[in-house]
């Protein structure tokens, strides 16, 4: 079989997308698989290819301004049909090939590599764009689904729905990262379930060392990063943004901080931070933003941390959570989409959103209380760490994610005679 995986420049490669992209990569390296990453918008000043550890990459840049069009949506039907003439021109095994989508592009880029070639499309629902907009309230997406005459902020999310829903359906098979996300496809989207597959995401284990030498580890990284032996740190990583809920952790460790002051809290992640600065500024002795870092440096905070929180509004599965299990990490999390499958009650306490008509929320009084518990509950939160770390062995491991993968492709030709 012969796989191209789409990629794009935007934020979402650097983080969730990105990351499954990587690991997709890697469990597919020593496969029977002709794999080749299709980097579309690059920053790279023209098309070229590399290999980067045995795996073709494909560059190709984004439209140059003076060749860009006032229509946006037909200048991206434009890309993506000069993106398709060069596929012709580049790819040499045109047998079981299949295109692998990661992000919406344009709604004729499908239809253009269906003319080209004899293929497979595949598109990955790795979110939902209203997702960002009203969060986690299916209720508010269904209301304004409809209205028949919605204000302005309503018109842009029904095209947005309807965007992806033609998307997804032009694909050969879609797959969904949660029961979520099939669930909201097949119900809202009216995605045919026949044509759904859910496979969880997967990572490969940084954490294959025995006890005797983290205990080690644990206490040389607390010497690097100048963390006291009776300081407990609560971690976050992600995306410095709204949808990850970082106001009402900053909430909650105010109120945290009143009850159990040998704490801080650590905020891993690029963003807008003036908001979340002016938020924290009672306590922002208490509080490090470290930026974004190298995975391997947030790994060792992963290893140094007592507890680690996923307050997110949305998350359609929540990669982070599975870090912080992996690494047997005790986490506090929102029940929320797809994050609310992917952390079960035996290595998480989880907080429901409080979900309005119009908004979304989250209870730091509750929130705080859960993180105080787990504070002054070690044995506990050891015990659930513990049982993150085996969820994660039998459901997110690199193993079972290729596994999976392997055996979703090979579906694909089933039928072929």
């Amino acid at each position: 079989m012969n796989l191209y995986i789409f990629n794009e420049t935007r934020p979402a490669a650097v983080y969730g997308v990105g990351t499954y992209i990587r690991e997709l990569t890697a469990a597919l390296r020593h496969s029977n698989l002709n794999v080749c990453i299709v980097n579309l918008k690059s920053d790279k000043p023209q098309i070229q290819s590399e290999d980067i550890d045995g795996i073709r990459h494909w560059h190709f840049p984004a439209p140059m301004q003076e060749q860009r069009t006032i229509d946006y949506q037909k200048q991206m039907e434009l890309y993506h049909r000069n993106i398709v003439y060069l596929l012709q021109l580049h790819i040499e095994g045109k047998k079981n090939l299949i295109f692998h989508l990661n992000f919406y592009q344009s709604n004729t880029f499908p239809d253009e590599l269906r003319k080209a070639f004899d293929c497979r499309i595949v598109s990955v629902a790795h979110f939902c764009d209203w997702g960002f907009r009203i969060f986690d309230n299916l209720q508010r997406l269904r209301t304004i689904w409809k209205e028949d005459n919605p204000d302005t902020f309503g018109v842009h999310l029904k095209k947005s729905l309807n965007d992806e829903k033609l998307h997804y359906s032009k694909a050969d098979r879609v797959i969904c990262l949660s029961k979520y996300m099939q669930e909201l496809l097949c119900h809202d989207y009216g995605i045919d379930a026949a044509n759904i597959s859910v496979i969880p995401n997967g990572l490969h284990d940084a954490m294959q060392t025995n006890k005797e030498d983290l205990i080690a580890i644990t206490k040389f990284l607390r010497f690097k990063w100048k963390i006291p032996s009776n300081e407990k740190n609560i971690l976050f990583a992600g995306r410095i943004d709204e949808v990850k809920g970082v106001s009402y952790l900053i909430k909650a460790f105010r109120l945290l901080v009143e009850q159990f002051p040998e704490c801080r809290l650590i905020i891993a992640g690029s963003g807008k931070y003036d908001k979340y600065f002016q938020e924290a500024k009672d306590v922002c002795t208490k509080v490090t933003f470290t930026g974004l870092l190298e995975k391997q440096d947030l790994y060792e905070l992963y290893q140094i941390a007592d507890i680690g929180i996923v307050p997110s509004l949305y998350e359609p599965f929540g990669y982070v959570a599975v870090e912080m299990m992996m690494h047997e990490l005790p986490i506090v999390v929102t029940a929320t989409s797809g994050l609310n499958e992917v952390v079960d009650d035996a290595c998480g306490l989880k907080i429901p959103l409080t979900v309005h008509s119009d908004k979304v929320e989250i209870d730091t009084n509750l929130l705080a209380e859960k993180i105080l518990y787990l504070l002054q509950h070690p044995a506990q939160a050891r015990k659930m760490g513990r049982n993150g770390r085996k969820r994660y062995l039998q459901e997110y491991s690199s193993e079972i994610f290729r596994h999976n993968m392997l055996n979703f492709y090979r579906t694909l030709f089933e039928h072929d005679t």
